[in-house]
């Protein structure tokens, strides 16, 4: 049977109560959902509530993630696994100008294409779990309503968003007057669901290579948009920016900085990452200080983690797909592709496009072999590998690739938010929020969850960048108020009853382990957490003991 919305008490805790104050000992109380007490030595619970002895771990309001792309999966695992497990009550789905609506029939292939080829979910996945049972935003959110054991804030995807009204004009023109107005009025709609903001791009391309719908719109449309959010009360801006240009991304964030402004809504620009081999995330962090003088209302998103990934030639993957060549190969069914890679003739054009990873190769390593007789090559530079061998890098990537059916793991290791001083004044920012994990994307290239548990493991014990109570605030009642996640992310009577209950001394993210466990044969990196003992959502306790409950509490927030 399901976990009832009914009673827990926490007792013996420390409470760590999302709002950045100092820890206390305690109890928590909740009733029906809702917390009723927090901190009192005898709080007041039916005699039936589930009561949990803390023995001093600490417990706090359940975590935030709010850059994800669980809208695809949350149509077969209404737990967005594994995020529960790191603590995670709330997930914001539907960034970076991609939602699974609204749409109309003709364009579900389209989109699905998009997320294939922007988020790395594969085309058998929708074909076997989104069965496309709506049209409207709302139609969506009441699609994934029953049965949700987590909380969902969803963005509307501008770029669907536009295909809906425009058609296949979307992609080739600015909108008329009128077209902006009818998007106005879907997306009020969308509102008035439950929808939480509105997402846009500025950098991505579709299968075809072609830009995405948002990249044609103007700053008048976003604005327009943007206020009409704004007169019903509700929402915010997300935007990925040209990151790989810096004074592109620069002018990104001076156009959100200017929709801000002209609408008073929060907009949020991710990523905001570090490399060693430029200086944008510094000159991006001066951006953000000199438009908040100014009014706006702008705040950057990074994750906690380095930002590694791994590349398996069997899988999908968005750094080749960047490359002409390789995303020609990478296109094909797997027998065609091993084929392709194994071909002497097409390894000149994909020596001369791989040149374009740059610096990639010196941090671009075989992180698992799938043969014995391999094992050697486990943890070495493919440029090291290369030099012995005197043979192109290309080369002994493709040729061991081959050889083992393209199950052979390369990893792109230590290159971008890996210098310990630059991620912490990013995370310590007062203009960025810890976010950008795009969990649910990428599956076949990294876990996006487990930044909260890293966060707090390998930031805050580990290394105390900053305090325990400071960093449950960075993810929780920070995030809440910023993202408009009313009567969350802080244990306060009133307050809805999302707990997680850990242990500081234990926390960590586990090893990422590679299952195939995705509909449609499809794999994905999954990490499970370390010294979390339990998360309720509404009360009711999801996860416990290493398992997930048969309770399913979430709701639309």
């Amino acid at each position: 049977m399901a976990e009832p919305l009914n009673s827990l008490l926490i007792e013996n805790a420390r409470i760590i109560d999302g709002t950045g104050g100092p820890e206390r000992h305690g109890s928590v109380a909740v009733v029906n959902g809702k917390i009723t007490a927090v901190g009192s030595a005898a709080a007041e619970v039916p005699a039936d509530a589930r009561c949990i002895d803390a023995r001093g771990r600490a417990v706090a309001p359940g975590f935030i993630d709010v850059h994800t792309h669980f809208d695809p999966q949350l149509c077969w695992d209404r737990l967005a696994t594994p995020a529960i497990e790191h603590g995670v009550t709330t997930v914001v789905a539907g960034n970076c100008s991609l939602s699974l609506a609204p749409v109309r029939a003709a364009d579900r292939r389209p989109l699905a294409g998009m997320f294939r080829q922007i988020e790395d979910i594969p085309l058998a996945t929708f074909d076997a779990a989104v069965p496309w049972a709506w049209e409207s935003y709302g139609e969506w959110l009441e699609f994934i309503r029953p049965g949700l054991g987590i909380n969902v804030a969803g963005l509307v995807g501008h770029s669907p968003l536009r295909h809906f009204v425009m058609g296949a004009a979307a992609q080739e023109r600015a909108a008329t007057d009128d077209e902006i107005a009818a998007m106005a009025l879907v997306l009020r709609e969308a509102i008035r669901a439950g929808a939480a903001g509105l997402s846009t791009s500025y950098v991505d391309s579709d299968e075809n290579m072609r830009p995405v719908a948002s990249r044609f719109a103007t700053r008048d449309e976003v604005i327009a948009l943007g206020r009409a959010m704004a007169e019903e009360g509700r929402g915010l801006i997300q935007t990925v920016p040209i990151f790989f240009m810096p004074e592109a991304q620069l002018q990104n964030l001076r156009d959100m900085a200017e929709i801000s402004r002209a609408t008073g809504l929060l907009c949020s620009v991710a990523p905001i990452v570090h490399s060693s081999y430029s200086t944008l995330a510094a000159d991006s962090l001066a951006l953000l200080e000199r438009e908040a003088e100014t009014g706006a209302r702008l705040f950057g998103q990074s994750m906690p983690r380095p930002f590694d990934i791994n590349i398996r030639l069997a899988e999908t993957s968005f750094v080749l797909y960047a490359l002409p060549a390789w995303a020609a190969i990478m296109r094909l069914p797997l027998a065609e592709r091993c084929q392709a890679f194994a071909d002497p003739a097409r390894r000149q054009e994909l020596r001369d496009h791989a040149a374009l990873l740059g610096p990639a190769w010196n941090h671009l390593v075989v992180s698992r072999v799938a043969k014995v007789a391999n094992a050697g090559l486990e943890g070495r530079l493919l440029r090291d590998i290369a030099a012995e061998r005197g043979v192109h890098p290309v080369d002994v990537w493709l040729d061991l690739a081959c050889a083992e059916d393209l199950a052979t793991e390369f990893s792109l290791r230590g290159m971008i938010h890996a210098d310990p001083d630059g991620v912490a004044g990013i995370l310590t920012h007062p203009r960025v929020h810890i976010g950008a994990s795009d969990a649910g994307a990428h599956i076949a290239q990294f876990c996006g969850s487990g930044d909260t548990t890293w966060l707090l493991g390998h930031w805050v014990r580990d290394r105390g960048m900053m305090p325990l109570e400071r960093a449950v605030h960075r993810l929780t009642d920070e995030l809440a108020q910023a993202f408009g996640i009313a009567g969350r992310g802080r244990l306060e009577p009133g307050f809805a009853g999302d707990l997680v209950l850990f242990d500081p001394a234990t926390i960590d993210r586990g090893d990422e382990e590679f299952v195939q466990d995705v509909p449609g044969g499809g794999n994905r990196y999954l990490r499970h957490a370390r010294g979390i003992d339990m998360v309720a959502v509404a009360g009711a306790v999801v996860w416990q003991g290493g398992g997930y409950t048969e309770a399913r509490s979430g709701t639309i927030v």
